[in-house]
């Protein structure tokens, strides 16, 4: 019984993704994610309560600094571990229409489950922050705000990307262009950390 829960909620899931990818976030309904999943749409409020709730659940289970494992990090080589911390982040983000597109949306929102992605988070980040801390040449202020900055930057970029192709004279569509952006977090990291 609880392996038809999981592979129901799974299904759903996936129904989130193929109608935002198809139709963008704002046709999404509960009748028709439950249609695309092929299973009855009480199923959703019993397994999720709501189309929050399953949102909610898709995001946690994709969002990268939700489900991003903060292991220790090999203090032999830190800035190596961070400089591919960022380069999966990017990855990440540029490879998920689906989280590019309830990024945007989210940002013009304030629903419970906006606000509960949001608190997870910042108690991520900030124990990412503790973590690093102890191998920055910077006070644990400027490397806060620095790495805002790059987080910032890659979220957002990452969210213009579909619809932009240049910011800064960089191409954001192409590899190059990301390449780029990839070596100038390399340098930062090479200054913020011992």
């Amino acid at each position: 019984m609880e392996r038809d829960r999981d592979m129901t909620e799974e299904k759903l899931i996936n129904a989130v993704r193929e109608l935002i990818v198809e139709d963008g976030f704002e046709s999404l309904g509960v009748r028709k994610v439950a249609e695309q999943a092929g299973v009855n749409k009480t199923l959703i409020y019993r397994y999720f309560e709501s189309l929050d709730g399953l949102i909610y659940a898709y995001m946690k289970k994709h969002d990268f600094w939700l489900n991003t494992l903060l292991e220790q990090p090999d203090v032999s080589d830190i800035k190596g571990y961070l400089k591919a911390f960022y380069r999966r982040e990017i990855a990440e983000y540029r490879g998920d229409t689906v989280l590019k597109r309830l990024k945007r949306w989210e940002l013009s929102s304030d629903k419970k489950i906006v606000v509960e992605v949001r608190a997870q988070r910042e108690k991520n980040g900030v124990r990412f922050m503790e973590m690093m801390s102890g191998f920055a040449k910077i006070d644990k202020e400027q490397l806060q705000a620095i790495s805002a900055l790059m987080d910032a930057g890659i979220s957002y970029l990452a969210m213009l990307e579909e619809n932009c192709q240049m910011y800064n004279g960089i191409d954001i569509q192409s590899d190059k262009g990301w390449e780029q952006i990839l070596k100038g977090i390399d340098t930062l990291i090479d200054i913020m950390i011992k």
